[in-house]
């Protein structure tokens, strides 16, 4: 089903679950490459804008919580951007959709936003601008999960630590995968790389396609610090258990050896043959403070030991 939002000869198509018919109007309506439509049929696409003489086709990725909130999924956003309409196709982020009924909306209202619908590169502009803003929450999502780690790692749950830790990096590595490669790509928006259809003369769009390259590079950047802190912290819980495994062996290497030689004393005792003073009354009392008078000089020299 195709939803248009039309304004001052400005169309903006919407086509959430296309069809072949869908596709067919595409491609009679404004004579698309073959190619593109191919790429909007399949899933799992490279980032990219191809640009034609009277068209760019982007295909953009942006991340999102899925239904259980925990790990971090991708979705394609595909865009063909021409003079005087943009048509976002496919199951898109759900910023896309939000920001085109909001819009339907003021429409419907007489309330519409005249400089979004100005052009199709300032409308290009603010579609790119919510998705960036959205990615922008869900990425402080993740540092708050990291400082999370941060002040829980020396508690004693280290199951959930450990479960934390590896949902944290799993997902700190999908986002870098994913903004790295599109980093150029916003690159040739502010070095002009991409012209788009606006005169420089009539409205200068080198501040907004910068404006947009900034955050973008900013969330990359706190990708990244994310990554490096992980890194640390995993590995500094690595030490802490560590540590604790050895404290623990440490317990029961005292423990062994203090018995080792009470179980000497006893084992002899307990043979079936004659031994010297077994017969006297005090003989129990006399192993016992023998037991006892080692167990303290172990501990003593332990202790001096460790000094």
């Amino acid at each position: 089903m195709i939803e248009t939002i039309q304004y001052q000869g400005l169309k903006w198509h919407h086509i959430s679950n296309p069809n072949e018919e869908d596709y067919r109007f595409l491609l009679e309506t404004y004579n698309f490459h073959p190619l593109d439509i191919e790429d909007c049929r399949g899933t799992n696409q490279r980032p990219k804008i191809d640009e034609y003489d009277d068209y760019y086709f982007l295909i953009l990725h942006f991340p999102y919580f899925d239904k259980g909130n925990k790990f971090i999924r991708i979705k394609e956003v595909k865009i063909f951007w021409g003079k005087n309409y943009i048509i976002t196709i496919g199951k898109s982020h759900w910023v896309v959709k939000r920001l085109f009924d909001q819009s339907k909306e003021e429409l419907d209202n007489g309330d519409i936003n005249e400089l979004m619908f100005s052009s199709t590169d300032i409308l290009l502009y603010h579609l790119l601008d919510r998705l960036m803003g959205e990615s922008y929450t869900l990425i402080l999502r993740i540092g708050a999960e990291v400082d999370l780690i941060n002040y829980d790692i020396f508690n004693k749950k280290a199951q959930r630590i450990i479960e934390l830790i590896s949902i944290t990096r799993r997902n700190i590595i999908l986002l870098n995968t994913t903004f790295k490669p599109q980093l150029r790509l916003f690159h040739q928006f502010e070095s002009g790389g991409i012209k788009g259809f606006v005169k420089q003369d009539e409205f200068d769009m080198e501040d907004y396609w910068g404006n947009i390259l900034d955050k973008y590079q900013k969330m990359f950047d706190l990708v990244e610090d994310y990554g490096e802190l992980i890194e640390g912290l995993s590995k500094t819980f690595d030490s802490l258990q560590a540590n604790k495994t050895n404290e623990i062996m440490r317990v029961l290497t005292y423990f062994s050896t203090i018995m080792l030689p009470l179980t000497v004393v006893t084992g002899m005792y307990g043979m079936n043959v004659k031994l010297p003073f077994q017969s006297e009354a005090w003989s129990f009392w006399g192993v016992l403070g023998l037991m006892i008078a080692i167990t303290v000089g172990l501990l003593v020299f332990f202790k001096r030991r460790l000094r």
